[in-house]
């Protein structure tokens, strides 16, 4: 199975922290990878390096085979992001905000359907400003997906979801994947992790400390119990 994302040897440093160190890891084509680690463990800093809106320091990342950090318009439009906050104009109402994206894609996803399906219709009047923690996170999910991407970067998507939106979001990533789209989520929980890996990579410290099928990392045990036992080696 080829790769939509490749980072190799990846080092990000600010000052004496090294928010990436020398972190290896793979998004295989056509699945579901979830990125699984604690606040600080280096899961939005590769993000954002894999999206070009960080220069890695050290080593190289490839998506869809290019470098981020000096791709065209073109492979730009062919990824889509969604980050943990901002990005969204506060002034702006969620359809007409999602219609204005759409125009810039050449075959956009249908934006009435995707509000919809993400129950953003039920709000669509609301300024984004007075819209709550839950509503914008529905709206940037959206945004990210309104270009139809080969490859979307999801960092902590159901962040203030209640449990209901979360399930929903869990559906609509596997309908996503189903239709051709690469997906890598961003995540600290076990539980989303569990539900939505085809692909499971934990980080720790800046590092990768296990990759591979869920089944592959986990084996006989659980997901909650070999995580510890790997992220209490890395910070021995």
């Amino acid at each position: 199975m080829s790769a939509v994302l490749v980072l190799q040897d990846l080092g990000r440093r600010f000052g004496r922290v090294a928010a990436c160190d020398a972190m290896s890891w793979q998004a295989p084509s056509g699945a579901i990878t979830a990125v699984l680690g604690p606040n600080g463990a280096g899961k939005t800093t590769a993000i954002e390096c894999a999206v070009g809106l960080q220069r890695p320091d050290a080593g190289t990342v490839r998506v869809l085979g290019e470098d981020p950090w000096r791709s065209s318009p073109t492979h730009r439009a062919r990824v889509g992001v969604m980050l943990q906050a901002g990005g969204l104009p506060n002034g702006s109402r969620p359809l007409r905000l999602l219609r204005h994206l759409a125009r810039f894609y050449a075959r956009p996803a249908d934006v009435d359907a995707l509000a919809e399906r993400l129950g953003i219709d039920r709000f669509a009047g609301t300024t984004i400003r007075r819209c709550s923690g839950g509503q914008k996170q529905r709206v940037a999910l959206a945004a990210a997906l309104v270009g139809a991407p080969e490859v979307v970067f999801l960092d902590e998507p159901t962040a203030g979801l209640d449990p209901h939106g979360r399930l929903e979001v869990y559906d609509l990533l596997r309908e996503v994947r189903e239709a051709g789209t690469s997906v890598v989520v961003t995540t600290h929980s076990f539980e989303e992790a569990q539900a939505l890996a085809d692909h499971l990579v934990v980080l720790s410290e800046g590092r990768t400390v296990a990759e591979g099928a869920p089944v592959q990392v986990v084996g006989d045990s659980t997901l909650e119990t070999v995580y510890f036992e790997l992220t209490r080696k890395v910070r021995r």
